[in-house]
């Protein structure tokens, strides 16, 4: 055997450029008036559900949110660590014209922005969680089509956004740690991807600086879904954490991690199974 066939292969420095946000799971306060935002509003399309969860998905049923009641929920503090904002992606810009629409009929409170790699809506659930529609300029249909009751086939999860306390420990954590890219350092707020995306995580610490985690009993982000590839660049992304004394936990093709926000992060193989 060659020097070379017995040095174990590098572990790569970046996430593999497959990588994607899978399945994010809020918690609510209530779930039948969640369901009545998310289902008759949105249009998210029930996939499963019980007395005190449900998942939702599109046309194609991949699941992309899921909701637990958390009775009696108290508000996210403004001044918290945890979830900004978590963006769908819609399949085109008709798709995007169609739910403003939905929320113009029913006067929910919203926002528009022209990102430049992107437009996008801003609104929020009952519980104050917020949540980004967008879809990205390289989409070029424009055309008029007819209104939708479901949200269409190839809607997906486009990136999580989320409140730090400290950009150079988000920094550390999702690039050197986990490996994925900085796309882009603003005052406040740093943005990462995988493959040369504009941004699959996002963090700033606009109201956030320094800041604790929000209390277990509050409304918000518990957990949201990195789905890798491969076996392989998940056993990376394994070596990276193990490399940094960061603590997971294993179980079969899913890694469990905490960021230092104790934003609860499942990494699992494709395809994701909720």
């Amino acid at each position: 055997m060659s020097t070379e066939q017995q040095q174990a292969s590098p572990v790569p420095a970046s996430i593999h450029p497959g990588t994607h946000i899978g399945l994010v799971t809020l918690r609510v306060s209530n779930l039948e008036h969640s369901r009545h935002f998310y289902e008759d509003i949105l249009a998210f399309q029930p996939i499963e559900h019980t007395s005190a969860k449900v998942v939702l998905g599109g046309q194609d049923k991949q699941p992309l949110l899921a909701l637990v009641e958390l009775p009696g929920a108290a508000p996210q503090p403004r001044r918290a660590t945890g979830l900004h904002h978590v963006a769908i992606l819609l399949p085109t810009r008709a798709d995007l014209g169609r739910q403003l629409l939905r929320l113009a009929r029913v006067h929910w409170q919203h926002y528009q922005e022209d990102h430049l790699v992107s437009e996008a809506l801003y609104i929020s659930d009952a519980d104050g969680n917020g949540l980004e529609m967008y879809r990205g300029l390289a989409e070029a249909g424009r055309r008029y089509a007819e209104p939708w009751e479901v949200l269409p086939a190839g809607t997906r999860i486009g990136h999580m956004h989320l409140r730090a306390a400290d950009i150079k420990e988000a920094e550390r954590f999702y690039h050197t740690i986990l490996g994925f890219d900085v796309t882009c350092h603003f005052p406040g707020a740093i943005f990462l991807s995988a493959d040369h995306y504009h941004h699959h995580i996002g963090l700033n610490t606009w109201h956030s600086l320094g800041a604790q985690p929000a209390p277990e009993h509050c409304v918000g982000l518990q957990s949201y879904a990195i789905v890798l590839p491969t076996r392989e660049a998940l056993q990376a992304v394994k070596e990276r954490l193990a490399a940094h004394d960061v603590a997971f936990e294993v179980r079969g093709d899913l890694i469990q991690v905490h960021d230092p926000w104790y934003n609860q992060i499942i990494m699992k193989v494709e395809p994701f199974v909720v």
